[in-house]
């Protein structure tokens, strides 16, 4: 059985299958601010929604990360940096790619098990 959170029209904002959480592209709430502010806010989002499925960062899978500019790259690693816990890292893929608002800076996608 497949389990849909906040489900809405066009997606839900994570399925549950077999105890493997995936969490849609997750995106910053201040489209004005810079690369650290907007990737503390896509984390703080990811942590929100990990806690309704009974989840948590330690158990995230992987990871991928969108950069609207990957002269963000080190701007996006110190906000992960102070986010992540030691010895808890996911494996990580980080990309540039053309997000679908040009305010946004960053977009995540995890993968977790509950």
């Amino acid at each position: 059985m497949i389990q849909r959170i906040d489900a809405g029209p066009r997606m839900s904002e994570a399925s549950i299958h077999n105890g493997v959480v995936y969490l849609a592209g997750q995106i910053p709430e201040s489209p004005d601010a810079g690369i650290e502010v907007q990737t503390a806010e896509v984390l703080a989002a990811i942590d929100d929604l990990l806690a309704q499925v009974g989840s948590d960062k330690t158990k995230i899978l992987r990871a991928q990360i969108y950069l609207a500019d990957i002269a963000d790259f080190d701007g996006m690693n110190r906000a992960w940096d102070a986010w992540v816990v030691a010895g808890s890292a996911p494996s990580r893929a980080t990309v540039e790619a053309k997000l679908a608002n040009p305010a946004w800076k960053v977009e995540i996608v995890v993968t977790a098990v509950v």
